[in-house]
């Protein structure tokens, strides 16, 4: 763990992360598609990303995602919409949109409603994530929406490519949650983003600070996505021990989970996670020995309930090492973009 206390928010609401001077906005390809004042998106994440989170980074200037599969049914997730649009100010130069992931293993969501929903919910912005059929994407697009899809490799966001997503999000092995099963860093994977795809990406997984966007950028991507760094803001409805965690978690209290079903998920390291590992180790791909362990409903009550950190197994990235106290959405992303700038500027310094 990290030498230091948990903090919650001792900054004034105007203080911008150690940045006294106004914020210049960064303009990249992924401004100019989502048409936000900053290129920091809020991916989508199950149990964290609901209306409050959303609009408080669309309020920030961001693009703020609701997850619609964390909400029970497709009228679950329209009234979540309709109230995330009435906690959101356009004026402030930000845009709310829809994270939906499609998973062939949950054959019994009606993943056709759910995109009926987004369709109709007039917002301009689509995560989508796991195995979306390309009629899901037309229907975005025709409804004037912008799809944005997550990959872990290269060659997988060729592949959403020729689906025809207008941008990608590159997932790094650093992230929480899945990271695929090619194990990519994204010090490599960026790169790659940069040499070999032909629309706008960002880059995802293990960031959390203005200099790893700035160094994004160089690498050829047009923002950044970020989930563990949002839960620990003042806005995400998370218990508070959950955020804690975070801020005292280090680099090495992640672990790696259902590796042997080829479902990889990286989560906060607890008893209950390498509970889940001595069980993988003992039988292999039996699914069912695991399940009662890592099921999402374990998480939820984490998260939303008691705030017991170590009964559930729960997804959580690298970053932790980077998050030293909670912020609010603006003073993080307004932080973060100050600190790129300074960044990029500084960066002229070293050409001679």
């Amino acid at each position: 763990k990290k030498e230091k206390a948990y903090i919650l928010n001792t900054r004034p609401s105007h203080d911008t992360t150690r940045h006294d001077r106004p914020t210049m906005p960064l303009k990249t390809a992924i401004t100019e598609m989502f048409k936000i004042k900053h290129p920091i998106i809020q991916g989508g994440m199950h149990y964290v990303g609901y209306a409050g989170l959303a609009s408080a980074v669309a309020n920030a200037g961001g693009l703020g995602l609701v997850t619609a599969l964390t909400q029970p049914s497709p009228e679950a997730l329209s009234k979540e919409l309709d109230k995330a649009k009435s906690m959101w100010d356009p004026s402030k130069g930000g845009q709310l949109g829809v994270n939906l992931t499609i998973l062939p293993m949950f054959a019994e969501v009606d993943y056709g409603a759910y995109k009926d929903v987004i369709v109709s919910s007039g917002l301009t912005a689509v995560e989508t994530a796991g195995r979306p059929p390309g009629d899901f994407v037309k229907a975005f697009q025709d409804a004037g929406m912008s799809v944005i899809h997550k990959c872990v490799t290269t060659r997988h966001a060729k592949s959403a490519e020729r689906m025809g997503v207008d941008a990608i999000s590159l997932d790094g092995f650093e992230c929480g949650g899945h990271p695929g099963e090619e194990d990519i860093g994204n010090f490599v994977l960026q790169a790659q983003g940069g040499r070999e795809l032909s629309v706008p990406f960002v880059c995802s997984g293990g960031v959390g600070t203005g200099k790893q966007l700035a160094s994004a950028i160089m690498l050829g991507a047009a923002g950044v996505n970020m989930g563990t760094r949002f839960m620990a803001t003042e806005e995400a409805a998370v218990h508070d021990n959950i955020k804690k965690a975070l801020v005292e978690g280090g680099a090495g209290m992640t672990t790696l989970v259902m590796r042997s079903v080829r479902n990889t998920e990286r989560v906060y390291k607890n008893e209950t996670a390498m509970k889940v590992r001595e069980i993988e180790a003992e039988f292999p791909g039996e699914f069912e020995k695991i399940h009662q362990y890592v099921k999402g409903e374990n998480y939820r009550v984490s998260f939303q309930e008691t705030g017991d950190t170590e009964s559930s197994v729960w997804s959580c990235g690298e970053v932790m090492s980077l998050i030293d106290e909670v912020l609010t959405c603006q003073q993080l992303i307004e932080g973060m973009v100050a600190e790129a700038e300074e960044a990029l500027k500084g960066g002229q310094d070293f050409i001679v």
